[in-house]
């Protein structure tokens, strides 16, 4: 086997070992997976800080990806450049305008089991026909309209 072909193989094969996350294509929601991220101008350290985060499962929307570096939109449409590492593949939402309530089927007359503020963040999943299960920090959970969280594209299946 010539090097140039091994060297190919090799790339291929760490291509196939990168985290889901370092392989997917913007735009895509993720989540803070540290207690304090850094957002900056640009893709780099030198680049200066504009928002230091100190919320933990934040949605973000990921807009664009630059090596180790990816250009996230926030749930206030405030964007700027975040390290790879700091953000978590988990699926989360924040709840928007006003309270919502998070009922026990993906329908308007299933039972109100909470209700949840805006700024609420939750995990979602088993998002299909316009709602979404959302499930705030092991509390309680419950169906949601898709199109009253921040973190689901309208129509997006999450499963």
């Amino acid at each position: 086997m010539r090097f140039g072909a091994w060297v190919t193989l090799g790339v291929v094969a760490m291509g196939l070992a990168l985290p889901a996350l370092a392989q997917r294509k913007p735009p895509y929601y993720v989540s803070i997976r540290a207690s304090k991220a850094l957002m900056r101008t640009g893709p780099g350290r030198n680049y200066p800080g504009n928002w230091l985060y100190q919320r933990r499962a934040l949605p973000m929307k990921v807009v664009d990806v630059y090596g180790e570096w990816r250009k996230v939109e926030d749930p206030d449409g405030t964007q700027g450049w975040m390290l790879r590492v700091l953000l978590d593949e988990a699926r989360t939402a924040m709840v928007r305008g006003s309270v919502v309530e998070m009922r026990s089927s993906p329908s308007p007359e299933g039972h109100v089991n909470w209700r949840a503020a805006p700024g609420v963040v939750g995990r979602i999943s088993k998002c299909s026909s316009g709602w979404c299960w959302f499930d705030v920090e092991g509390r309680g959970g419950g169906y949601v309209e898709q199109s009253r969280v921040w973190g689901v594209d309208p129509g997006e299946a999450v499963d």
